[in-house]
């Protein structure tokens, strides 16, 4: 359940150079190779692709490690938090079914007497939730792991964890929880809050949260392998799922809390999806799904929506709109460009994202994690500048037309690159006393400056694009 590096996501905002030429299916075929039989970050991953000319699908690599049934569109994976997308969906549709109302507090549909965390005489509401805003945190605390040290605990301990966790505990929790800020204020990603959603709308709709997917989504649009109970039929489609180490997962169950991420789904499904919100499906649901987007809230680099997200990688570009899922086993990412209609969706066994690649076929300039690139970055060596220097770089810089403005920070001895996309910053480090790079991806700053040493412009480079930016002066002209 856990989401892309948006650190990476981060770098990628900070340059305009978004129009590369598309990838081939042979060259997307090739990054598959070098992802699973070099990288080994995994055993199997399918690319699907939609367009106003149809799907097509590029995959490699194995259903499990000692072979088993090729690869294809109807190959089962579990897409984690990719859930939460049907969980929003379901949470708009209601909102026009007259059923619900964003504004609603989510306690009102929960069972008599349970409390829900208040904070300056503030309810938590479903709008909230959906949009990371409630000021709740990333999983309860309460499900017998320590949830800040993870990492000391086998997948299976976490999944005997996972799935044991009951709505008795999930209650108790809420209702000793107090929140650490004010709710609506700040985003901060919540696993909790969106699994109480598909709760409070399973409630208000008298069924069970699987029930009421299959109902109103997966049922009209014809999406028969998306569920969350593996049908034999869907079992025998099933993909092995595979840790980082590419050893197999465990199985992938949150009970209480289903509709932050405990579907199972295909590429073709996946695309089904990604076309009805696109406009090539007749639906219902069109409604719906375009109110998703109607509700954003600010997040890290990236517009909050109902469910989604919505990434513009500069200035002039209208965005796409995305969302991604790990389990123990397996990484899904979903996205699409509304302007171009094209939809992408990349599935994989093995619980590692996908290195950026839906992004980079909806977006070429943003780069894949490739083994040359991991071999560059592992190359670079950093060095230690003299404090004075930095402060001669720090600064405002403004990028070309009709471009925005790159932020050089000093924070301590390090200095640290923000932008509007970037918020939170990369930190940069020196390989000389004027070229700087990042370990989060294969992007590198170079400043240039005059007789006194001090900054004039940089030059960004990254997907192999340079992006100059000039130094802004006080007076908000340029040198």
């Amino acid at each position: 359940m856990r989401t892309h590096n948006l650190n990476i996501l981060a770098a990628a905002a900070v340059l305009l150079a978004t129009q590369a030429r598309a990838q081939t299916d042979a060259e997307i075929r090739q990054l598959l190779v070098d992802r699973i039989d070099v990288q080994h970050k995994s055993v199997g991953t399918v690319a699907g692709i939609a367009t106003p000319q149809g799907r097509r699908f590029i995959s490699y690599g194995q259903a499990d490690r000692s072979g088993g049934r090729p690869l294809d569109g109807d190959t089962v994976f579990e897409i984690g938090s990719m859930t939460k997308v049907f969980t929003a969906l379901l949470l708009a549709d209601a909102v026009q079914r007259g059923e619900v109302a964003l504004s609603d507090p989510v306690a009102k549909y929960l069972p008599a007497g349970v409390k829900v965390p208040e904070r300056n005489g503030r309810q938590i509401t479903l709008v909230d939730l959906a949009t990371h805003t409630s000021g709740l945190p990333f999983l309860p605390s309460n499900m017998g792991v320590d949830l800040a040290a993870v990492a000391k605990y086998s997948k299976e301990q976490l999944r005997q964890a996972f799935s044991t966790y009951t709505d008795e505990k999930l209650y108790q929790f809420l209702a000793t929880y107090e929140l650490p800020r004010d709710i609506g204020s700040q985003w901060n990603y919540s696993n909790l809050g969106m699994g109480l959603v598909g709760k409070a709308l399973a409630r208000r709709a008298g069924m069970d949260y699987e029930s009421l997917v299959r109902l109103r989504i997966t049922g009209p649009l014809g999406m028969k392998s998306t569920a969350i109970a593996v049908s034999p039929e869907m079992k025998a489609r099933l993909a092995t799922g595979h840790e980082a180490d590419l050893k197999p997962a465990p199985d992938w169950a949150l009970p209480a809390l289903e509709g932050a991420g405990s579907l199972h789904s295909s590429a073709n499904d996946l695309l089904t999806l990604a076309e009805a919100f696109m406009g090539y499906r007749k639906t219902p649901l069109a409604p719906a799904m375009a109110a998703m987007l109607e509700t954003r809230r600010p997040g890290p680099g990236l517009k909050q929506a109902l469910g989604w997200w919505v990434i513009s990688f500069g200035p002039g570009d209208d965005g796409i709109v995305t969302f991604a899922g790990e389990t123990f086993g397996y990484a899904c990412t979903l996205g699409y460009d509304p302007k171009l209609r094209i939809g992408v969706v990349a599935l994989s066994n093995t619980a590692q994202n996908d290195g950026g690649l839906a992004w980079h076929i909806l977006r070429p300039a943003f780069p894949v994690a490739t083994s040359a690139a991991a071999k560059a970055i592992k190359e670079r060596k950093e060095i230690t500048l003299d404090s004075k220097l930095l402060d001669l770089y720090a600064g405002p810089y403004q990028t070309p037309p009709p471009g925005g403005v790159i932020t050089i920070e000093r924070q301590g001895d390090a200095l640290v690159l923000k932008s509007d996309a970037a918020p939170q910053g990369l930190r940069l480090h020196a390989e000389s006393e004027r070229k700087f790079f990042i370990t989060e991806t294969d992007l590198q700053v170079t400043f240039e400056t005059d007789s006194q040493g001090r900054a004039t412009r940089i030059v960004v480079r990254f997907g192999g694009t340079d992006t100059a930016a000039a130094r802004i002066e006080a007076g908000g002209g340029k040198p």
